[in-house]
């Protein structure tokens, strides 16, 4: 207990840091944003690019050449859009885990969610469904992912941080073997290409009505856990002082639950699975503004989403052929969460 006070006394010496932080953030998103708006095969100016997207928006004219506006409003647009979205909602997701279940090691992906999405949505590519049911196989698959991981520690009535990631990557495991298992049965003509974009991660594909499709449960999952974030920080102290302090923990934690794994299987849904966003990202955040979640969650938004703008312009551009997300991911998370984990022993030490 005396360590958690400890931790709230340095988040409150940071509180007068989060709103200039959270505003240079933000201004930061706003120049890379611009930046990936300009930067490709076919370079086009800042200038250019904004006055495109003003005109199309207002329905005027300019004296631009068609494979401009088809270049700003077709193709990299979307992906801009799609990537600030997708960061923001894996971040908050990946934060929202570590916060309600204690432990800075989970994250969607340790969980078994993005897998299990993943499956949910390559069912309904089997199935040849609709753009709305690839949604819903996905949430349903995600949801099912994290009770199972959440279930096998109180079966065997463990309360280990351990053995949740271990339940994870258990899940996580089998997941693999069925998503294996849908590719080898899956129609290569028509279906395993699709399959296979959900898995390596990737916004070629991405349009403006996609992203409609999915900015609604996204929007308002995300709402949901920044008006949350305090019962977050009270659930972090332990369920009997979350109880004496008017929590209704199981309630809390069920819609917490239930909103990041929504965010996470909205994402999948958008750009397949992305993996590393929603573990590092988080630490990272944290580094800025501390532990208490009413900061950290808007603080991981904008950095989730910078990174991911980031990762996807980079992507599409440092080479002839475009690299999948999980790819770049994975190669700059992997061994920042290593320095991380560095760092905290050498503090333990």
């Amino acid at each position: 207990m005396r360590l958690r006070l400890g931790q709230t006394a340095i988040v409150e010496k940071r509180h007068t840091r989060r709103w200039p932080i959270n505003i240079l953030l933000f201004i930061a998103l706003l120049l890379c944003m611009v930046w990936s708006m300009c930067v490709g095969k076919y370079p086009i100016s800042p200038k250019e690019s904004l006055l495109i997207i003003y005109n199309q928006i207002f329905g005027l004219s300019g004296p631009y050449e068609p494979i401009a506006v088809s270049v700003v409003m077709g193709l990299r647009l979307p992906r801009i859009l799609a990537a600030v979205i997708i960061g923001a909602a894996l971040s908050i997701s990946g934060a929202t885990y570590q916060g309600i279940f204690k432990n800075p090691l989970v994250s969607p992906d340790f969980l078994g969610v993005s897998a299990g999405a993943c499956i949910g949505a390559a069912i309904a590519i089997l199935l040849a469904l609709s753009s709305v049911y690839i949604q819903l196989f996905a949430f349903l698959g995600g949801l099912l992912a994290v009770g199972i991981t959440v279930t096998i520690p109180r079966l065997i009535r463990s309360d280990s941080n351990i053995i949740l990631v271990l339940s994870g990557i258990i899940v996580g495991g089998f997941m693999a073997s069925i998503f294996g298992f849908i590719k080898y049965i899956a129609d290569p003509e028509t279906q395993l290409a699709s399959i296979v974009y959900w898995q390596m991660g990737s916004l070629s594909y991405v349009k403006l009505s996609s992203i409609l499709g999915v900015l609604a449960p996204i929007i308002v999952s995300a709402l949901v856990l920044l008006a949350m974030s305090w019962w977050i920080d009270i659930i972090s102290l332990g369920e009997k002082e979350a109880q004496t302090l008017g929590a209704n923990v199981r309630r809390i934690l069920y819609i917490a639950i239930l909103c990041s794994t929504l965010l996470t299987a909205s994402s999948v849904c958008l750009a397949g699975t992305i993996g590393w966003i929603g573990l590092v990202i988080p630490h990272f955040a944290r580094m800025m503004v501390g532990t208490e979640n009413t900061k950290l969650l808007p603080a991981a938004a904008l950095v989730g989403a910078i990174f991911l703008l980031m990762v996807d312009t980079l992507g599409r551009t440092i080479g002839t052929a475009e690299l999948p997300l999980s790819i770049l991911t994975g190669i700059i998370g992997a061994p920042f969460y290593a320095w991380l984990l560095y760092k905290q022993r050498m503090k333990l030490q």
